[in-house]
């Protein structure tokens, strides 16, 4: 009788286990399918969108940024021979103008380029909190993956940015990603004796120096997958006190702790004052030209550094259409040349190598 209750006992036992080995395996398959619909939706995804003749530029225009926001678009147009997709979001007072002028262009330019203008969109929790921190409505920035769900990838500008090469030459860096990277933005400094992050800075960031984030490349589907803007707002509430940079901080201190995520590229893709104001510390510029200038701190309505002004000066002037030789190229070097005899004046070449292969001219300049 002993022996039979136990043969029974250890039959009841090997039944379960059985039949909890059968419900792993068959939840391990469902899982490993999850995962390769997953991957393989995501890779069509991205495929669609990393085509060089479906460009997506984001900015967020807020407040006086009205001029710099169309500058910054007719420098992409002006340059750009893919088709451009652009997104600006913006608040109410703006929106006129800019569909105006865009309206125009786009009529101009025979359908040549499509754009968007989208309402400000931030968390309805603390959102006047939101679009003060910093310059106005930037954190919008940090919204992007929910705002803009039906986007896989963008490349978002700040307003005081423009291009001195194609968009595509940025965009290609999305095919330089591997499979866990989901954004792109160049280093804040080159040289650590007079960079800020590392000398100043009270809260975590990326690398030795941090990043700056006027120029990012965003792969809006992979930060859904990562959760970025569930990160977002507990980073902002525990380090809201030392945040200087604003939304740039928060970026920071995310690829601090995700640095794996992050690609970094060259100084030259944001070139700014810091560059240049006290020695020439971009040395990719140096060899291959500016590729987006960047008059981050007002640079670009200041005489601190002129050469940036001069440079934003006269593609505000330009009218699209215009002969870019003529009325673009030699009115810039015309003011280059006077003022070599500041810091960033004396490096005038680096703002002319792009804009000079772009046209095609002798390029002799080393």
């Amino acid at each position: 009788m002993k022996l039979k209750m136990r043969l029974y006992l250890y039959l009841n036992v090997a039944v379960i286990i059985s039949i909890f080995v059968i419900i792993f395996y068959l939840y391990s398959i469902k899982q490993i399918s999850q995962k390769e619909q997953l991957y393989s939706e995501l890779s069509t995804t991205e495929n669609l969108f990393y085509n060089n003749n479906e460009l997506v530029v984001a900015v967020v225009a807020c407040g006086d940024r009205l001029n710099e926001t169309l500058t910054l678009i007719k420098s992409a147009l002006m340059f750009s021979k893919g088709y451009l997709n652009f997104i600006v979001i913006a608040e109410d007072k703006l929106k006129e103008n800019l569909n105006e002028k865009l309206s125009e262009w786009k009529e101009f330019t025979h359908n040549g380029f499509s754009y968007r203008i989208l309402p400000l969109n931030f968390p309805t929790k603390d959102g006047s909190e939101w679009m003060k921190l910093f310059k106005p409505c930037a954190a919008q920035r940090l919204f992007l993956p929910d705002v803009l769900p039906d986007v896989d990838a963008l490349l978002y500008m700040d307003t005081d940015t423009l291009f001195l090469t194609p968009v595509e030459s940025i965009w290609r860096y999305f095919n330089k990603f591997n499979a866990s990277q989901m954004a792109a933005l160049a280093p804040e400094h080159e040289d650590p004796a007079i960079a800020w992050y590392n000398r100043f800075a009270k809260h975590p960031y990326y690398g030795k120096l941090g990043v700056n984030s006027g120029v990012m490349l965003m792969n809006l589907t992979r930060m859904r997958l990562f959760k970025w803007t569930e990160y977002v707002v507990p980073i902002y509430k525990k380090y809201k006190l030392h945040i200087t940079w604003g939304d740039q901080d928060i970026i920071n201190i995310i690829f601090h702790y995700h640095p794996g995520k992050l690609f970094i590229y060259s100084c030259r893709y944001n070139y700014r004052p810091d560059h240049c104001m006290y020695s020439s510390i971009c040395k990719a510029a140096e060899k291959n030209g500016v590729a987006v200038i960047h008059g981050s701190r007002g640079f670009f309505h200041s005489e601190k550094q002129p050469i940036f002004k001069e440079i934003y000066n006269v593609f505000y002037s330009f009218q699209l259409g215009s002969d870019i030789y003529r009325d673009f190229y030699q009115p810039v070097e015309a003011h280059l040349d006077t003022l070599e005899n500041t810091n960033c004046g004396k490096l005038k070449n680096v703002f002319l190598k792009n804009i000079r292969r772009y046209l095609d001219l002798d390029f002799d300049n080393t």
